[in-house]
């Protein structure tokens, strides 16, 4: 890269509403004050909460696709609402894993902290999706519809956030005690809400004995 190119790189930021230039030096900045490194553990694991986010994004945009080409069964026709609600929780366990440890008393439940009310919906969820569909005894292999697909995906996403918030855990860098809970029980729904979408849309479910 030529010596030019880094002026040339701040001439183009002063124009974005999108770059700052900051986190040019590999650091990003936390909630309330604070920057840490992009491949801090704390980074990686609201990051990750950020893919399943996006994820959980495709299967919406599926719901609605269905929608629009009136395909969508009745079954999974609460499909996209749910799933916002819960890309909106998403943002909530996002913020509490990037606010600055010396601010976490500036946290708010529901807002900036995943709390128990947040949980007890979720279950909520999980209870009327469990009553209807009959659970497979078998693994079963991702991708007998789209929609089914990205639910696995986004569900697979969730788990490693999972595993990112518990070795957080470790260090005491989780502020609340709901979001661990939370991530765990939103994978499980998605699995279940995966096999749901299979059943309304008429999917061969590919299973695999162990």
């Amino acid at each position: 890269m030529s010596e030019e190119a880094p002026s040339a790189q701040r001439e183009a930021i002063a124009g974005s509403a999108v770059a700052t230039g900051k986190g040019d030096d590999g650091t990003t900045g936390l909630l309330y004050g604070g920057r840490i490194t992009k491949d801090d553990a704390r980074t990686e694991a609201y990051g990750t909460i950020d893919e399943a986010v996006a994820a959980l994004g495709l299967a919406r945009a599926e719901v609605g696709a269905l929608r629009e080409a009136d395909q969508l069964p009745t079954a999974v026709a609460h499909f996209g609402e749910m799933l916002l609600t819960i890309q909106r929780d998403l943002f909530v366990a996002g913020a509490e894993l990037a606010t600055n440890p010396k601010a976490w008393e500036r946290l708010e439940d529901g807002l900036t902290r995943v709390d128990e009310a947040m949980l007890l919906r979720l279950e909520g969820m999980l209870r009327e999706a469990e009553a209807s569909v009959e659970m497979p005894r078998e693994f079963t292999v991702p991708g007998a519809d789209r929609l089914s697909a990205a639910l696995e995906l986004a569900r697979t996403v969730i788990r490693r956030a999972e595993r990112r918030v518990i070795a957080l855990d470790s260090e005491r860098l989780v502020p609340g005690a709901w979001l661990m809970p939370y991530l765990n029980r939103l994978a499980d729904l998605l699995w279940v809400l995966a096999r749901l979408a299979e059943r309304a849309l008429g999917a061969s479910t590919t299973k695999v004995r162990v």
